[in-house]
């Protein structure tokens, strides 16, 4: 199964820096913009963790104020390839 979420953290603007830093070194997090403590951020399930749980544990990276979920994937990796490509919409003649 593939997951990943979308979240936006707010940060305290004078420690932004060290909140990517940390977030950044967190297995299946990644920061993809930032500005003025507003920091976009994807998350992914992990071998190891689930996304969620990352997520819970990112409230307690010192100088993040919230995380909020904004948008979440998932689908199911057992599905052959053949199978999706077959679902595709076909564009009308």
């Amino acid at each position: 199964m593939m997951n990943i979420c979308g979240c936006l953290v707010h940060a305290m603007p004078e420690m932004t820096q060290s909140v990517i830093t940390a977030i950044n070194a967190t297995e299946g997090g990644e920061v993809h913009a930032h500005e003025n403590g507003r920091i976009v951020v994807t998350v992914e399930d992990t071998e190891t963790k689930r996304a969620s749980d990352q997520i819970m544990e990112m409230h307690q990276i010192p100088g993040i104020l919230t995380v909020t979920l904004t948008y979440h994937h998932f689908e199911d990796l057992d599905e052959g390839a053949d199978e999706s490509a077959d679902n595709r919409v076909q564009p009308a003649h």
